[in-house]
């Protein structure tokens, strides 16, 4: 289903953009080495809940997965780069760390993802990978005005991501969102441009590129949900949702003063 959503719907759009960017922030200053991520986890259910909100995530429960995600965020470290399930796990001076949030208020929901270092180790290949897929979620955001076509923002998040020297995976891309977490169109990280769904004022998309340093190929934890690196390198993940509008493209997820 792909939904286009009106003046109403948008606006609702936004209120639940800014709760997720709020949380998002407040995980990022709060995660420091010695955090757990179940501490992370229980800190997004504690906003969460106080705003009044649902997770996308707690009774997720895809074909892909195993069980319900049972958890309000997704926390991946280091090798890890998509549906990272919470687990006891104590952050260490330089580990990459990707937050991963959909929430859903109003009846519409939101979702973002940002990657950091964690603690002030900063290894090189890691910041340039973080970088690449911020300037490849630039570059697609940049892409998404109406009258312009899926395959355009894919051809434009690919590029940088190769340009940069990353595989890129199809598996796992963008997707539309609205009163559900996953819609159509998908919006996969590299294609053709001129192909694919053409974009329309109200519709929301959330994009998502992400890379592993040297390698295309993923593996599954024994969680059943964790997607890893089948070569143990690292990840990086960069995620807003946007709403496509009559100027271009409008950020939902962003902090303020960002």
């Amino acid at each position: 289903m792909i939904e286009i959503l009106n003046t109403s719907g948008l606006a609702r759009a936004r209120e639940t953009g800014a709760l997720v960017a709020h949380i998002l922030r407040t995980l990022r200053s709060r995660t420091t080495v010695g955090t757990n991520l179940l501490d992370i986890d229980r800190w997004t259910e504690a906003m969460i809940v106080e705003a009044g909100a649902q997770s996308c995530y707690v009774d997720y429960e895809p074909s892909f997965g195993r069980g319900p995600f049972g958890h309000y965020v997704c926390t991946a470290v280091n090798d890890a780069v998509l549906h990272g399930r919470p687990h006891d796990y104590t952050l260490a001076d330089g580990d990459l760390l990707t937050l991963d949030l959909a929430v859903s208020r109003a009846g519409v929901a939101a979702d973002s993802a940002v990657s950091f270092l964690v603690g002030t180790s900063r290894p090189t290949e890691s910041v340039a990978m973080i970088s690449a897929t911020e300037r490849a979620l630039e570059a697609g955001i940049s892409a998404a005005v109406p009258g312009a076509r899926t395959g355009d923002i894919s051809y434009a998040i690919g590029s940088v991501l190769s340009e940069a020297g990353y595989p890129v995976n199809t598996e796992f891309g963008g997707h539309g969102i609205g009163s559900a977490m996953h819609q159509e169109p998908h919006v996969a990280n590299t294609g053709r441009p001129g192909r694919g769904y053409k974009l329309r004022p109200g519709l929301l998309l959330a994009l998502e590129p992400w890379v592993m340093a040297d390698t295309a190929d993923l593996v599954v934890d024994a969680d059943g949900w964790t997607l890893r690196s089948a070569t143990g390198c690292r990840t990086a993940h960069s995620e807003h949702t946007i709403a496509v509008t009559q100027d271009g493209a409008e950020i939902l997820t962003l902090p303020p003063n960002s």
